[in-house]
C-alpha cells in the first residue's frame, strides 16, 4: 500500500473515530439535559407537594385549636368557672 492511501486511511479513520466521539458527547449531553429537566419537573413537584402540606397542617393545626378551646369551655361551663 502507498504511503498516500496509508495517510488516507489513517485519515478516514480518524475522521470516523472523531465522528463517533462527537455523536456520543452529543448523546450524553442531551441525556444530561433530559436528566435536568426531570429534576427540575421533580423539584418543582416536591415544592408544590411541600406547600400543601404546610397548608394541610395549618388547617389541622387551628382545627386541633379550636377543638380544645372547646373542649376547655365545656369543662368550665360543667364545672360552673365559665364567665357567662
Amino acid at each position: 500500500m502507498s504511503s498516500a492511501q496509508q495517510n488516507f486511511n489513517q485519515g478516514q479513520a480518524k475522521a470516523q473515530t472523531e465522528a463517533s466521539y462527537q455523536a456520543a458527547k452529543d448523546s450524553a449531553s442531551a441525556a444530561a439535559d433530559r436528566a435536568k429537566a426531570a429534576y427540575n419537573t421533580e423539584g418543582q413537584a416536591r415544592e408544590e407537594n411541600k406547600d400543601e402540606a404546610a397548608g394541610f397542617l395549618q388547617q389541622t393545626g387551628e382545627q386541633v385549636k379550636t377543638m380544645a378551646q372547646g373542649a376547655v369551655d365545656t369543662v368550665k361551663h360543667s364545672l360552673g368557672m365559665d364567665k357567662n
